[in-house]
């Protein structure tokens, strides 16, 4: 007799595959788990549509203290969109496969409105298990909260008699595949290479000791970050100001500590750069503000990074922008810039942000600010290294942003010596010219606009009172600007890589 007569055939590896899955199916609905009768059914259909995972990721973003928890919440979504997608389009049309018998489940695990899609796979179980996977490869310690959530509403499509067990088993596979696929595509943080970083000489100050850390009490987060700081550092000083009292408290920090910190947004510690490459103090940044673009870039998300930084004394040097005249005008100081220096759209964007955050929240007013500034704005007109044109937007950041736009993005490079220069030019329709901008990527060029680098940027021929913005600040120009950058004038205390 040949060996492959022996062999079972694909029909009938089908046949005792089902009558297995039948069996596992049979013993889930005979078994009687206590407290689950009130439980799975319920979380079953709040699962629907993925009603669930959108609620768990606006909980994720509004309760969390980093930007870590908004990646997170974003990119369990975005896993769950991808798995929707793909269950939806390919997963049902491929195997058609009946629901199973629902006499065969008590009455009361039953769902009142039974689906009548394919059996496989389950829809339930991708979407769970892309959102538990996407959040998990951005935050563990949220992926810990969501995974035990995920896996009962996985579960609950088997107890309530809408699923084989196989149909599951499978739906979860293609979530985690879909969760991990996008990461193919769209990097988790982790996963970017480490900024550049030239080290630098800081003195270990275990517990905060000789370092005095300044506190905007009107910026973001920064008086929960301040409790925090005590908590963490108990031999530092802390001293909380108004923003009117910002620079006169930052000074007096810097010659009494062996460091400067600070705690606040990017306005906040713009200042606090300036006075620390002044005094020649490293600087730890506590992010405590809304953005925190500077200290997102340093890799320091929670106030722990920079304990961690502090305690083992591990600082890096970072360029510091500059441009002249400064806010103060011609007569006074320069004017520095941590993120990027703009004019144009963005200004006004920041003006009217800024004046409707306090009434009703940050971002609902970043989005009504943009759509005021697009609506209303006129093109500036200004000599740009000697050519007059009109311009919606001059975009000038310190490093090379990886994101293009008006908005910053992540940045590789802290100290490359060199101006990342993106330019909207004037013309109708100024929202596509800046989505086109957006799209296009540094270092490009087109009739819309360009994106070079430079090591100094001069501007003539500006209106004066022209609005300018510097990391979130407003201020108003003169004629002339010229801007360029110190290189590695700031050394920053910043946790290393492992």
């Amino acid at each position: 007799m040949s060996t492959t007569s022996s062999l079972p055939s694909p029909g009938r590896w089908r046949a005792r595959f089902q009558q297995h899955d039948l069996a596992a199916f049979q013993r889930v609905a005979e078994r009687h788990w206590p407290g689950a009768d009130a439980v799975l059914p319920r979380l079953s259909r709040g699962a629907n549509h993925g009603l669930l995972w959108f609620g768990a990721a606006a909980g994720m973003a509004a309760l969390g203290s980093s930007a870590r928890s908004r990646r997170a919440a974003l990119r369990g979504i975005a896993s769950l969109a991808v798995a929707s997608a793909a269950i939806n389009t390919v997963g049902k049309g491929a195997v058609r496969r009946e629901r199973p018998i629902i006499d065969l489940v008590p009455v009361m695990r039953q769902l009142k409105r039974q689906p009548y899609t394919s059996s496989f796979p389950s829809g339930h179980a991708a979407s769970a298990a892309a959102f538990a996977t996407g959040v998990a490869l951005e935050s563990k310690g949220w992926g810990a909260v969501v995974a035990p959530v995920a896996a009962a509403v996985a579960a609950s499509r088997v107890y309530t008699g809408v699923h084989y067990p196989s149909d599951v088993l499978a739906g979860a596979a293609l979530g985690v595949g879909a969760a991990f696929a996008l990461r193919g595509v769209v990097p988790t943080r982790g996963q970017l290479p480490a900024p550049g970083r030239p080290p630098a000489d800081a003195p270990a100050l275990p517990a905060g000791q000789d370092l005095v850390v300044v506190v905007n009490r009107e910026s973001g987060s920064a008086t929960a970050a301040a409790a925090l700081i005590r908590d963490a550092l108990p031999l530092a000083s802390t001293l909380e100001c108004a923003p009117a009292d910002l620079a006169g408290c930052m000074d007096k920090a810097a010659r009494e500590g062996k460091a400067l910190g600070v705690c606040g947004g990017d306005g906040t510690v713009n200042m606090a750069a300036a006075v620390a490459a002044t005094h020649g103090v490293p600087l730890a940044v506590f992010p405590g503000g809304t953005l925190n673009h500077f200290a997102y870039d340093l890799g320091i998300e929670t106030v722990q990074d920079t304990v961690t930084a502090l305690t083992a004394g591990d600082a890096v040097r970072v360029d510091l922008g500059r441009f002249r005249p400064g806010p103060q005008g011609p007569g006074g100081a320069h004017g520095y810039f941590l993120n990027a220096f703009s004019l144009g759209v963005y200004p006004e964007l920041v003006r009217t942000r800024e004046h409707w955050s306090p009434r009703i929240g940050g971002w609902p007013a970043g989005v009504l600010a943009a759509l005021e500034a697009l609506r209303g704005s006129r093109p500036l007109t200004a000599e740009l290294q000697g050519k007059r044109r009109p311009l919606w937007l001059l975009f000038v950041g310190n490093g090379l942003f990886q994101r293009v736009g008006p908005a910053p993005g992540r940045r590789h490079n802290l100290a490359d010596g060199l101006l990342d220069v993106r330019v909207v030019h004037g013309g109708r329709t100024p929202g596509l010219r800046l989505l086109a901008a957006a799209v296009a990527g540094p270092l490009s060029r087109s009739p819309v606009h360009a994106a070079v680098r430079r090591r100094r940027v001069r501007l003539a021929g500006l209106t004066p009172g022209t609005p300018y913005a510097y990391d979130g600040e407003v201020a108003h120009s003169g004629t002339e600007l010229l801007i360029d950058k110190l290189p590695e004038a700031l050394t920053v205390y910043c946790p290393m890589p492992a």
